[in-house]
């Protein structure tokens, strides 16, 4: 049974993480998000899940305003994968126990194993307040970026810093 936002929290506080969850209206864009958000602080951002052809998985995560080449990256030295596109809901539920419009690197807790890649956004991780959604797409959790780091590793994950500009 994947992990519900109650557990993410309790992990919070085991790894003393300090959040704060602000709750509003199921967002499912980014668009969306911008209209709702009111004055959350912090850099927004957005994860998306990815996937070649050899099922290597990728979750890459970043500011909201900026675009990901999914070409640049699948050649990037950086990543051994094939050619990218996006993962099914069926494949997110499965990998990361989430569904569509909820994707967040908090979903890690819900990783079995680490055959999954984490990519952050080297100009998202210059804000020191981030913001994701907390396994669900009705609140949004602000965290500091040295503790998004923190819970990362703590799931066994090495993320890869990429800037996107360099692809």
């Amino acid at each position: 049974m994947p992990a519900d936002e109650s557990d993410l929290f309790n992990i919070f506080k085991k790894l003393n993480i300090q959040t704060s969850t602000y709750r509003h209206p199921p967002l499912y864009t980014v668009e969306e998000s911008r209209d709702l958000r009111g004055e959350i602080a912090g850099e927004h951002c957005k994860s998306l899940f990815l996937k070649d052809k050899k099922h290597n998985y990728i979750l890459v995560v970043m500011s909201e305003n900026r675009r990901l080449d999914i070409k640049a990256l699948s050649k990037s030295a950086l990543l051994d994968v094939g050619r990218l596109s996006f993962a099914s809901a069926e494949r997110m539920l499965h990998v990361l126990g989430i569904t569509p419009g909820s994707v967040t690197p908090f979903s890690l807790i819900n990783v079995a194993n680490n055959e999954l890649v984490v990519v952050l956004d080297q100009k998202m991780l210059e804000n020191d307040l981030l913001n994701y959604h907390p396994l669900h797409n009705e609140a949004t959790t602000t965290i500091q970026k040295n503790d998004l780091i923190k819970f990362i590793t703590h799931f066994g994950f090495s993320p890869i810093i990429i800037d996107f500009d360099q692809l």
